[in-house]
């Protein structure tokens, strides 16, 4: 009996963190928007700006590793789309006041909206999960290591 009894311990410590690991992932939503493609890997902060406008996921090492770093984004109601840690988009918005909305999901749904006015001298917005909620920093530079980004696929 007590032989029973340790193989489903067994099988639960073993399940418990592969379920805890998989169910934070997030799934993506179509863009609404049409992404600027772009020559990968020669984004360059003087040709951003006059509503070009490049977007990237800031996700830390924690959240990258539990697969909470996702993003599903939206601007006004329009779906911006997912874009995962270590991922950006170009876009082209007009100046105005825009409400971004953005969703990540760490054990439960963390939602979070920020207004942010966007000018002709707009040109990088980092947007990354915190523990409690979501962060969102018009920065117009570059983030470190910029080269190891990749351009955020249409899902």
């Amino acid at each position: 009996m007590n032989n029973t009894l340790a193989k489903k311990l067994k099988l639960i410590f073993i399940l418990l963190p592969i379920l805890l690991l998989t169910s934070c992932a997030l799934r993506p939503i179509s863009s609404d928007y049409n992404f600027i493609e772009t020559n990968l890997g020669k984004i360059e902060l003087d040709k951003l700006g006059d509503g070009k406008i490049l977007i990237y996921n800031g996700a830390d090492i924690l959240h990258k590793i539990d697969n909470t770093g996702r993003l599903n984004i939206w601007i006004g109601n329009k779906a911006l789309g997912q874009i995962r840690p270590r991922e950006y988009v170009v876009i082209n918005l007009k100046s105005g006041k825009y409400e971004f909305k953005a969703l990540h999901i760490d054990v439960v749904n963390m939602r979070s909206t920020h207004n942010l006015e966007i000018d002709e001298n707009t040109k990088v917005i980092r947007i990354e999960p915190t523990i409690t909620s979501n962060k969102l920093t018009l920065t117009n530079k570059l983030p470190k290591k910029f080269d190891k980004f990749k351009y955020a696929k249409s899902r």
